[in-house]
């Protein structure tokens, strides 16, 4: 059986100011046309469908017509929600979505149906797994376990650590299982050693929610989302898939990719990675000079851009400006100013109300350059003052 592993989505996540959807909108098409070009008869989707528990409407809009799409006529999903997803508002449409091939688990007590005349078809289902059945007779077992915590999974806390609760979470979700069939765990998890990006928020990350290794199975394989950096635990044979999108700046040099499964006998193993080519690169640059920033920025086309510049004295409003017109995608600006610089010494009754604005807000936090929006706001907020 061919199996697509892919995860964290984030439809609706905006960079800075910056809408993505029509980017979220290529990658999820591109994603369909891979399925389609592998022959592939199950897509895993391990959490973070959604970057809010409240997605706008063009988000959830998306992601319906994006997810039948990739279901097709002839193949089927698997989707758990993740930490940023409203497990029950996600899973309030499983019946219907069941129809369609697609099976969604948001939290405790999802069944679906089995059958039907679908190609790719659930043949078996219980609260916390599901058999899926290809056209050729091949199943597989996915013990699916959307972001677990007790609200969640609709439990009294106990004294029970975290890494003890989610064990017995995976365990009971394996009581189905009897070996004779590829096993996968689905599942939203922060793996303890697992590199983490800006773009995670950090909740539960690296602390008392990271969960150890060797609470993964030894068998099968382990689908897993929540970091957005591609990475794997060959031990376990446990990975992740990636996000997405490069959605921080952090990833500007990591490669996005869906993860190609196959199963021989009980064994599921990765045949590829295949990179996803949609959605603008995201792009660090630094100069010493606003000249050379021109001539960087310039240069780029079709990214978006964080610039960090190293000079000896702050900018001047009509210097941002100009980099901002040099490329529209720059959505972050960072400046230092060199400490003890004799140019750094410049007369407050010289600069403009936005220049005296930047200045402190570069001040107070560390040197980075305020967001349009924010500037704005104090210059609508000032304005209204002197009336």
């Amino acid at each position: 059986m061919n199996i697509l592993h892919t995860s964290d989505w984030h439809l609706g996540k905006r960079l800075m100011d910056r809408e993505r959807l029509a980017e979220q909108s290529d990658a999820l098409n591109e994603i369909k046309e891979i399925c389609e070009r592998e022959h592939v008869d199950l897509v895993l989707v391990a959490g973070d469908v959604f970057d809010t528990f409240l997605p706008p409407a063009e988000a959830e809009e998306l992601f319906f017509r994006a997810v039948k799409g990739i279901a097709g006529e002839d193949r089927a999903v698997v989707l758990i929600s993740g930490n940023h997803d409203d497990g029950v508002r996600l899973s309030a449409s499983a019946p219907l979505a069941a129809e369609n091939g697609v099976y969604i688990f948001g939290g405790k007590g999802q069944r679906f149906p089995v059958g039907g005349n679908r190609a790719v078809k659930a043949v078996e289902a219980g609260e916390n797994y599901v058999v899926i059945q290809n056209a050729a007779g091949e199943r597989v077992y996915i013990n699916a376990l959307p972001y677990p915590n007790e609200a969640r999974l609709k439990e009294d806390k106990t004294e029970e650590s975290y890494a003890e609760k989610t064990l017995r979470w995976i365990q009971m979700g394996d009581e189905a299982y009897d070996g004779s069939i590829p096993h996968i765990l689905l599942s939203h998890l922060f793996v303890a050693g697992g590199k983490v990006s800006d773009s995670e928020r950090s909740i539960d990350l690296g602390g008392a929610r990271a969960v150890p290794l060797c609470n993964l199975p030894a068998f099968g394989y382990t689908a897993l989302g929540h970091l957005h950096r591609r990475q794997g635990f060959a031990s376990k044979n446990a990975h992740y898939s990636s996000s997405l999108l490069q959605y921080s700046f952090d990833e500007a040099n990591t490669e996005k990719v869906v993860l190609l499964l196959k199963t021989e006998g009980t064994d599921v193993r990765i045949e590829k990675e295949i990179p996803i080519r949609s959605g603008k690169r995201l792009v660090r640059l630094e100069a010493n000079d606003v000249p050379a920033a021109l001539g960087l920025l310039r240069a780029q086309e079709n990214k978006f851009i964080e610039l960090t510049l190293y000079l000896d004295a702050p900018l001047l409003a009509a210097e941002t400006q100009a980099l901002r017109e040099a490329n529209e995608g720059l959505v972050s600006l960072n400046v230092h100013v060199k400490e003890g610089s004799e140019a750094e010494i410049v007369r407050r009754s010289d600069l403009s109300e936005r220049e005296l604005f930047e200045a402190f807000y570069r001040k107070q936090c560390g040197g980075k350059d305020p967001p349009e929006e924010i500037t704005q706001e104090f210059l609508l907020l000032l304005k209204e003052g002197e009336q």
